[in-house]
């Protein structure tokens, strides 16, 4: 046998000097390097596209602004940010303002493997539900990562991690919330990304009352693994309290004022000189001294504080208002999961307790600080923090959870304002066109014809390349078919030049796909469809093809029907303005499938059962965010809607305005439509 074969001292065998590390398919390179995150090329502009400041709105409609600045206290000009995305792509966009600046960071990423995220949302003003599954992008980004196994779950965990630690503070936390599936791989991962000296802590956080489980121990706890970027970081200590039994057993004294008190040794371990009380100086006990110098002594008789028993012996007065009880340890078993009965119950799936939130802002954060979750879901974190005088940013990828964040965190700011307490403006995000230029770049190699040609294989339609128009791309049924570009907004030109050019083809149908219509386009279309004689579908091009792993076509549903006119009248004198909306028809892409017929003739004979927000921009200017300057919204109690807006809106201008409605239904999908009104 050749030597090179013997291993030992003189020939080590290659595994015995590998180090100890977790490796997952993904981490490295063809050539052995280890794949870095690709900042700048992730990095792209944000786009605001609602802002929301409602009791101020409100206040400015009513032409009462005077009296709300005056009561208001106001915070300062930071407008907190709710986002619309990618994590990915969001965190990479946040670092050219926010690197090495967010404070404390809580994450709450899907952890479960078989976990089925179907909801039930309520419809109407009774106590009626239907069943929502998760949405398509959400299953593609999380499930199917679950479905490629561990590795692409860990690999878009690190990725997420790496751009984490960049936002983090010098003096910040991070808490990862996870359960037994993966918590064993995720903290090799954090060990590695923050450095494993820089764990401080994994707490247990028992979330529900024990239970049977024939075949194994009751699962009831979560994890929390608690990360610092810094030897030196916040921390505030956090008290349990006293629970009854102690309180009745040891704080059964009362003063005169009615304040309950115990009466406590005045002695420690360890010898020491002896002390005056008053004008008694006295030794300690044997083997033991006085806790307190002789200047605290003094200070303690003059208060009262110091008291005598009947064997002569002092004792010190420690009052039970006095005492926050125990210090917070790694177990926490006093907070419960979200009650279906709670007021603070949105009725979204994962959402965590506001105590939760409430206990870990307090401890790792202080009031004006900056906290972010990428994971946001229901808006715990935003809610939590807006309450303890905290900024947030929060960004979830689902339509649904941005729809119940931002609700959520409207209600609050009406509460708050409602209490003379300070809040915050926020600002709604997404990343618009621009993620769907860097999804061109990296996926499609820039080329709109394989953009086409993508769009239509979705929604399998049949690709045409000797068409009779350069504006007819594919073919489905019988009907033509148009794929706006990826950087474009599908206008009424593009509309009637599309309607005439399958009317010219001799088409009498055509779907037109697209990111983004144009307002009142439908109202266009059907004047089009009137003239030309060609049935126009509109079709919005569903984000989820975007998806890297994307195997199997999304739902492909026509867009919401919304219909308002403007309601004038005359009040003190002046003219005021209201919207009633007149025909809303959901587009209904949330729903299960089996549920989808009998949902689509609810819809038809009463649309406006689906609404669960809307409101209302009374001046808007296109390429501007929407300001929401009045809404009506469902909530858990109260499941009346308004069809008429109450705002009583003055114009300081006479003449003509644009009137931009937003409706949100309860799946979480928004629709827009404006219109004119001349005062």
């Amino acid at each position: 046998m050749s030597d090179k074969f013997i291993w030992g001292p003189g020939n080590p065998h290659p595994l015995s000097q590998m180090r100890t590390e977790l490796v997952w398919e993904g981490k490295y390179d063809e050539f052995g390097k280890r794949r870095e995150v690709d900042v700048a090329a992730l990095s792209m502009p944000m786009q605001r596209i609602e802002t929301v400041d409602e009791p101020r709105q409100r206040a400015e409609a009513q032409g009462s602004l005077a009296l709300f600045e005056k009561k208001r206290a106001k915070v300062d000009d930071f407008r907190n940010m709710l986002i619309w995305g990618d994590n990915k792509l969001v965190m990479a966009s946040l670092l050219k303002e926010f690197k090495g600046k967010i404070d404390l960071i809580y994450i709450d990423p899907p952890f479960d493997v078989g976990a089925d995220f179907t909801m039930d949302v309520p419809i109407g003003d009774e106590k009626e539900t239907v069943g929502k599954d998760q949405s398509t992008l959400e299953m593609v980004a999380y499930r199917d990562m679950w479905g490629k196994g561990t590795d692409s779950y860990l690999h878009m965990m690190y990725e997420r991690l790496m751009l984490i630690k960049e936002l983090l503070s010098d003096i910040g936390s991070m808490y990862f919330h996870c359960d037994y599936h993966v918590g064993h791989f995720l903290k090799l991962v954090m060990d590695e990304v923050f450095g494993k000296d820089f764990f401080q802590n994994e707490i247990i956080w028992k979330r529900s009352l024990p239970h049977n489980d024939p075949k194994r121990y009751g699962s009831i706890h979560d994890s929390l693994f608690l990360y610092t970027n810094s030897e030196r970081f916040t921390f505030n200590q956090q008290y349990t309290g006293l629970n009854d039994s102690y309180i009745e057993s040891h704080y059964n004294l009362v003063d005169e004022s009615g304040r309950k008190y115990q009466l406590t040794s005045l002695a420690a371990t360890g010898p020491g000189p002896s002390r005056r009380f008053g004008d008694i100086e006295l030794n300690p006990p044997s083997g033991n001294h006085w806790r307190y110098s002789q200047e605290n002594i003094d200070r303690l008789m003059t208060e009262g504080r110091i008291v005598f028993t009947s064997k002569k012996t002092p004792r010190y007065k420690r009052y039970l208002d006095e005492m926050k009880g125990p210090a917070l340890q790694s177990v926490w078993d006093d907070i419960r999961g979200v009650n279906s009965q709670a007021v603070e119950d949105t009725k979204y799936a994962t959402q965590k307790p506001e105590a939760l939130l409430d206990r870990i802002i307090k401890a790792s954060s202080n009031e004006g600080d900056l906290i972010a979750d990428f994971f946001c879901g229901s808006g715990t974190t935003g809610a939590v923090a807006e309450r303890l005088g905290r900024r947030w940013i929060m960004a979830d990828l689902g339509r649904f959870a941005i729809h119940t964040s931002r609700k959520r965190m409207i209600e609050l700011q009406r509460k708050l304002h409602e209490e003379g307490k300070p809040y915050r403006a926020f600002d709604v995000y997404n990343l618009g066109r621009y993620e769907r230029q860097w999804w061109q770049k990296d996926r499609l190699k820039g080329a709109e014809e394989e953009h086409r040609r993508v769009v239509l294989e979705f929604f399998k339609a049949e690709v045409l390349t000797n068409t009779p128009s350069p504006l007819i791309h594919g073919r489905k049924s019988g009907s033509f078919c148009h794929v706006d570009g990826i950087d474009s907004i599908f206008t009424r030109e593009e509309a009637r030049a599309v309607a005439e050019a399958v009317a010219q083809a001799g088409g009498r149908e055509v779907y037109c796909l697209a990111w983004e219509f144009e307002m009142e386009l439908r109202q266009h279309c059907i004047a089009f469809e009137a003239e030309l004689g060609v049935k126009m579908k509109l079709i919005p091009i569903p984000r989820e093809i975007m998806e890297k792993n994307r195997k199997s076509p999304p739902p492909f549903l026509e867009m919401a029907v919304l219909e308002a006119a403007p309601v004038k009248r005359k009040e003190g004198g002046k003219t005021v303005v209201d919207v009633k909306l007149t025909k809303f028809l959901p587009s209904l892409a949330e729903v299960p499938g089996k549920e989808l017929e009998a949902l689509r003739e609810r819809a038809i004979k009463s649309g406006f059962d689906f609404i669960d927000f809307w409101a209302v921009d009374f001046d808007w200017q296109p390429g501007k965010p929407f300001n929401h300057q009045w809404q009506d919204y469902r909530t858990r109690k109260d499941r009346t809607l308004k069809t008429v807006s109450d705002a009583a809106h003055g114009y300081n201008k006479t003449g003509k305005h644009t009137i931009c409605v937003k409706v949100v239904d309860v799946f979480g999908c928004d629709t827009s439509v404006t219109v004119e009104v001349e005062v």
